[in-house]
């Protein structure tokens, strides 16, 4: 292998499109020349930023997450990665309206967020669009996720790390939500709790397993 072949062989992506150039005006000139290297799907390659996201929107989830940010969790980034995995409608963030986005991974660029100052402002918003609120967390009267019925217009709620759900958080949700746990910790992080979370909505909504 030449030396810059071998290079190349460890970047993501590809490189400068070979033959003629697609005419398809999702396709962006300066990608097409250069090669894209973003950490995207490759029916995405060479596509224009805003194409991807315009694709993205026909085929959202009607699940839907929020996070609450009162001290610059820096899970939430994670979250949003996640959240874009699973195409989730919208990433809502609770609180602090700055948040650490280097977990997001540029992800942030591909999935809808959208900021509410207050609890009763995100739940004033969610109830006007139909969602019911769920909050994930262990608490005494916490149903099992793995028993539970995921509605499919719904949004999940996530508490900070440490702290977990405010009060006025569960107060407000329909249910609150615990997952199982087998080892000597109480519970998982929250990124990895709104990863198991997502996952089990899309086992429900996607691949039709109840439960």
């Amino acid at each position: 292998m030449r030396e810059d072949d071998a290079a190349h062989a460890h970047e993501v992506g590809v490189g400068p499109w070979e033959g003629q150039w697609p005419t398809d005006e999702r396709y962006d000139p300066e990608l097409l020349r250069d090669g894209d290297r973003r950490n995207v799907l490759d029916e995405f390659r060479y596509w224009r930023h805003d194409a991807i996201v315009a694709e993205l929107d026909t085929r959202r989830h009607p699940f839907q997450v929020a996070i609450e940010n009162w001290q610059h969790d820096l899970n939430i980034g994670t979250v949003v990665r996640t959240a874009n995995a699973f195409n989730a409608a919208m990433v809502h963030i609770v609180g602090k309206r700055r948040w650490n986005r280097r977990g997001a991974m540029v992800t942030d660029k591909y999935q809808h967020v959208m900021h509410h100052p207050t609890v009763e402002d995100f739940v004033t918003w969610a109830h006007g669009e139909g969602l019911r609120v769920l909050g994930v967390d262990i608490f005494p009267d916490s149903v099992p996720l793995e028993r539970y019925e995921l509605p499919e217009r719904c949004v999940l709620v996530f508490g900070q790390e440490g702290p977990g759900l405010s009060e006025e958080m569960r107060a407000a949700s329909e249910a609150t939500l615990s997952i199982a746990q087998y080892g000597s910790t109480r519970s998982i992080n929250a990124a990895s709790a709104a990863a198991v979370a997502m996952h089990a909505w899309i086992r429900r909504w996607e691949f039709g397993q109840r439960v």
